[in-house]
C-alpha cells in the first residue's frame, strides 16, 4: 500500500505543477490586464504598476517566480485590486467559512444519502423503497439555486425562524447546508441503491444467506463494503465541490466564502486571486482523487493502478 501511495504521489506532484503553469498561462492570455480600466492610465503610472508587480519581466521569469513562490513559500502573491491584502489573506478569510458549511453539508449528504439508498435496496419494491426513491427524485430536481430562494421564502419571510443571510453562529449554517447538500444527497442515495441491489444479487451474498447468517450480518459484513465502491468514486469530486463552496450559496446567503471572492476577482480582473482560488481547487481535487484511489485499494486489494 505504501508503494502504491508513493506512485500516486509521483503522478500527483507533476500534475499540480502543470496545473499551476497552465493556470498562469491562461490568465496571461486573457484579454485586457489587471490594470485595464475604462479610462486608460497614464503610461508612466501603468509602467510603474507593471514594474511593482513584476509584469514587465519576461513571461518565463514571471512563471518561474510564481511557481517558486507557491512551492517554496506557499505564497500566491499580492492582490492586484487590494494593495494592502495578499491572495493568501483573501483565501484565509473566506476558506474557513466555505469549509465549515461545505464540510457539514458533505457529512449530511453522505449520512442521509447512504441511509436512504441502503434502506431502499433492502426493502426493494416496498413503500420504503418508493418513499426513498421519491425523496431522491424530489431532491434531485431542486438544485441549490432553486433550494436557496425557497428556503429563504419559507423559513425567513414566512416563518421568521432563520436569518436570510450573513455568517455567525450555527443558526446561520442551516440554510446554506441544506441548500448545498440536497442534490448531492439525492445522487448518493441513487448510486447507493443501485450498487446495493447489484451486490445483494451476487453469488457471495447468496452463499452467506445459505450459511444461515443473520440478515444484518449479511448487509453489514458482506454487502455494504463492496457496494460503497461506486459511491466512493462519486464522493471524491463531490467533496471537493462542496468544501470549495458554491458561488450560488456564497452569493445568495452572503456567507463571505471563497465563491464570492472568486466572482469579485473575475469582475475586478484580479487575476492573482482567480489563479490562487483555481489552484487551490485543483490541488484539493488532486488530493482527494488520491484519497479515493487509496480507499479503492483498501476496500478491494485486487484494484491497482
Amino acid at each position: 500500500m505504501f508503494g502504491f501511495i508513493l506512485r500516486r504521489l509521483a503522478v500527483a506532484i507533476p500534475t499540480l505543477l502543470l496545473l499551476i503553469v497552465v493556470s498562469f498561462l491562461l490568465m496571461h492570455a486573457a484579454p485586457g490586464g489587471p490594470f485595464t480600466q475604462e479610462r486608460a492610465l497614464p503610461p508612466q503610472v501603468l509602467a510603474n504598476l507593471n514594474a511593482k508587480y513584476g509584469l514587465d519581466e519576461p513571461l518565463w521569469r514571471q512563471i518561474a517566480g510564481y511557481v517558486w513562490g507557491i512551492v517554496a513559500h506557499f505564497d500566491f502573491g499580492p492582490s492586484f485590486v487590494y494593495p494592502d491584502r495578499s491572495v493568501n489573506q483573501i483565501i484565509a478569510a473566506g476558506f474557513p467559512v466555505t469549509l465549515t458549511y461545505g464540510g457539514i453539508a458533505f457529512v449530511v449528504a453522505v449520512a442521509v444519502g447512504v441511509a436512504l439508498g441502503v434502506a431502499a435496496a433492502i426493502r426493494q419494491n416496498s413503500w420504503m423503497d418508493y418513499l426513498a426513491v421519491g425523496i431522491s427524485i424530489g431532491a434531485q430536481v431542486l438544485p441549490n439555486f432553486v433550494m436557496a430562494p425557497l428556503l429563504v421564502l419559507v423559513f425567513t419571510l414566512w416563518l421568521g425562524w432563520l436569518p436570510g443571510g450573513g455568517w455567525g453562529g450555527p443558526i446561520y449554517w442551516i440554510m446554506p447546508v441544506v441548500a448545498l447538500s440536497t442534490s448531492f444527497m439525492a445522487s448518493i442515495a441513487r448510486i447507493t441503491r443501485s450498487s446495493m441491489l447489484e451486490v445483494l444479487g451476487s453469488n457471495h451474498i447468496r452463499t452467506a444467506r445459505a450459511k444461515g447468517l443473520p440478515e444484518r450480518a449479511v448487509i453489514l459484513r458482506h454487502a455494504l463494503k463492496p457496494a460503497m465502491l461506486p459511491v466512493i468514486s462519486y464522493l471524491g469530486p463531490a467533496f471537493v465541490t462542496m468544501i470549495t463552496g458554491s458561488v450560488v450559496i456564497d452569493m445568495y446567503f452572503s456567507t463571505g466564502g471563497i465563491g464570492r471572492s472568486f466572482v469579485d476577482s473575475a469582475l475586478n480582473r484580479d487575476y492573482a486571486v482567480m489563479m490562487g482560488i483555481t489552484i487551490l481547487v485543483g490541488a484539493l481535487t488532486i488530493l482527494f482523487s488520491l484519497v479515493v484511489d487509496v480507499l479503492y485499494a483498501w476496500i478491494d486489494p485486487k484494484i491497482r493502478y
